[in-house]
C-alpha cells in the first residue's frame, strides 16, 4: 500500500518512536516514505500526536552520544512541532495500556504508545514494529509495507 492510500481519512496519525527516529537520522532505508509523512504534519494536512516514551525512547541514543543538538532537535519534533500534540499519559491511558496489553501480551512501552494513541483519538499509529499489527483497535501502518506514492 502507498503513502497516500494509506493516510487516506486519516486526520491524526500517532508517531510511534522508529518513524522519529527514521526522520530526523536520516536512514538511508526509509527517509523518503517518512520525509513524505512529514511533510503532510507540516503542511497542516495530518495532525501528529506523539507521547512521553516517544521523547524517552528517542533520546537515549543522542543521550548516549552526548550529541546536544541532536536531543533538542527530538524535544522540538515530539514536543513543539506545529500541526503536533504531545499526548500525555495519564491514570486511564495506564489503565487502557494494562488491558491492552492482558489482551495481546506485547511490551508495556508499545501498549502505553497505543493507549496514548486511542486517548488523542488518533485513527492510525505509524511503526516498524510489524507485531503491533496484532492489535485491531486502531488502524497499524508499518513502515516496511508501505510503499512511496
Amino acid at each position: 500500500m502507498n503513502v497516500e492510500a494509506a493516510l487516506q481519512g486519516v486526520t491524526r496519525l500517532f508517531l510511534d518512536t522508529a518513524p522519529v527516529i527514521y526522520y530526523l537520522e536520516n536512514n538511508p532505508i526509509y527517509q523518503s516514505l517518512v520525509v513524505s509523512v512529514f511533510d503532510r504534519i507540516e503542511a497542516g494536512r495530518l495532525t501528529a500526536v506523539t507521547s512521553p516514551v516517544t521523547l524517552a525512547e528517542c533520546l537515549v541514543h543522542p543521550y548516549r552520544l552526548g550529541r546536544t543538538k541532536l536531543q533538542q532537535a527530538y524535544q522540538r519534533t515530539i514536543v513543539n512541532a506545529e500541526n503536533t500534540l504531545f499526548q500525555t499519559i495519564g491514570e486511564l491511558a495506564a489503565q487502557r495500556a494494562a488491558q491492552l496489553r492482558a489482551s495481546y501480551n506485547l511490551s508495556l512501552p508499545d501498549f502505553l504508545q497505543l493507549a496514548a494513541a486511542l486517548a488523542a483519538n488518533c485513527e492510525a499509529f505509524l511503526t516498524n514494529d510489524i507485531n503491533l499489527k496484532r492489535v485491531g483497535e486502531l488502524q497499524i501502518l508499518v513502515i516496511k509495507e508501505l510503499e512511496e506514492a
